[in-house]
């Protein structure tokens, strides 16, 4: 009895259970066609859970005794979450059709049709020596729906296979336009196809989300208020500090702006000198208004770029909807900085009116924006110092470069001139 349970136990091993990934990407399509949506998922073997994969000597999967399991894999860790409605209504558990085990070297999930094709082809066989932790799970679902023409959602909802888990999303509606998506962890449920309206939602209030989330421009926008106590001057230097930046935005979104991994950090970088040139504007002697609402425009120009690097992140919800995303974008930011201006000009006031003198509270307030301001400015600039600028070859992406960033010196001199108009009309 106990030779025959050796016997046994050396001829089939079970993997023992492993540890949570730290980092997984999953490879999602979904293809509404007819009355079904076929959906396929490619993820790491190694992120399947309360599923063992039996080894063979040497520690090779043991792929023909593990394809019996792959069903059960594919339920307890993908058709229980991934969620999809349609029209608004959640449709049902889909049904899993087909199920691989693939190589790290298969391409296949490059597009739809190939990775299509290849999870119905014959599963792998054991002479390819595959191991367990370096080979993918590859599933065929379907979802039973009405017409493929209709408003569809996902929730992929798998962030249980490891500690960071990115959902590459493609969609491929019947027009033929792919929808590319990159989702992070669990982000409920994201139109796939999405109307102006769900465009125009989302991103007001990922623009109100990013201005009260970004504590530089926040200051900024305090320190040009500050001095301020008039209603005139204080409209003009915001207005001027919101069209600045609406069209460096604008232009970032239209891919005008430059494409170089040392432009983000050089823009952060003259965000901090912004706040700190404001602080010191403000301790040394408040300058004439004409003055101030010239470097509100100038440093506007600088913050829209900042803002803009948000906005890129998010675009790929936008749909073809990139202007009503950009315009909902950039009302979200100024609902956001309406909001910071009616909690900060009364505060301000019933500061210098009961607390300290005007002077004596525009240099306090200045100063610890200004020490703020430098601490980042010097982590920003060590940062920026890392990259290193080299001569450009001159081939065909240099000129498509400078032919980008010419278009954008001829916006920057159009937004000038006409501001400069709208000041000399108003002063």
């Amino acid at each position: 009895m106990r030779l025959s349970t050796a016997l046994l136990i050396s001829s089939f091993r079970c993997v023992v259970a492993h540890d949570i990934p730290s980092d997984v990407i999953v490879n999602v399509f979904a293809k509404p066609d007819g009355q079904r949506m076929q959906v396929l998922v490619r993820m790491p073997l190694r992120s399947v859970r309360d599923i063992s994969f039996p080894e063979r000597d040497g520690g090779y999967l043991d792929v023909e005794k593990t394809a019996p399991l792959l069903a059960d894999a594919a339920k307890v860790n993908i058709t229980d979450f991934i969620q999809i409605e349609e029209d608004g209504v959640r449709l049902p558990t889909p049904t899993i059709v087909a199920t691989q085990i693939s190589l790290a070297s298969d391409l296949s999930f490059t597009s739809f049709d190939a990775a299509l094709a290849h999870v119905k082809s014959p599963k792998l066989s054991n002479s390819e020596n595959a191991i367990w932790n370096q080979v993918w799970f590859d599933v065929l679902l379907e979802f039973p729906i009405r017409s493929e023409r209709s408003a569809f959602s996902i929730r992929p909802h798998l962030e249980h296979l490891a500690a960071r888990v990115l959902t590459v999303l493609r969609f491929l509606p019947p027009d033929g336009a792919i929808r590319a998506y990159e989702l992070h962890g669990d982000q409920g449920f994201t139109p796939l196809d999405p109307s102006w309206m769900q465009a125009a939602r989302r991103f007001v209030w990922l623009g109100f989300q990013h201005i009260l989330g970004g504590a530089d421009h926040l200051l900024f926008l305090l320190c040009l208020i500050i001095p301020v106590r008039r209603l005139r001057p204080l409209v003009g230097v915001v207005t001027a500090f919101t069209l600045a930046h609406s069209v460096t935005l604008a232009a970032s979104a239209y891919d005008i702006a430059p494409g170089a991994l040392w432009f983000p950090p050089l823009i952060e970088t003259l965000i901090a000198a912004s706040i700190v040139w404001m602080a010191l504007e403000n301790i040394i002697g408040t300058s004439p208004m004409q003055r101030r609402w010239t470097m509100a425009f100038a440093f506007g120009l600088v913050h829209g770029f900042g803002f803009s690097f948000a906005l890129r992140e998010t675009l790929q919800f936008a749909g073809s909807h990139l202007l009503t995303s950009l315009v909902a974008f950039n009302l979200g930011v100024e609902l956001g900085q309406l909001l910071v201006l009616a909690i900060l000009i009364p505060v301000l006031w019933a500061l210098f009116r009961w607390v300290v003198s005007d002077r004596i509270g525009t240099i306090i307030l200045s100063a610890l924006i200004a020490h703020t301001g430098w601490h980042w400015l010097q982590e920003r600039a060590a940062v920026l110092a890392k990259y290193k600028l080299e001569r450009p070859e001159m081939d065909a992406a240099f000129l498509v470069e400078t032919m980008r960033g010419a278009m954008l010196l001829m916006i920057l001199a159009a937004a000038a001139w006409a501001m400069s108009r709208i000041l000399k009309r108003v002063a």
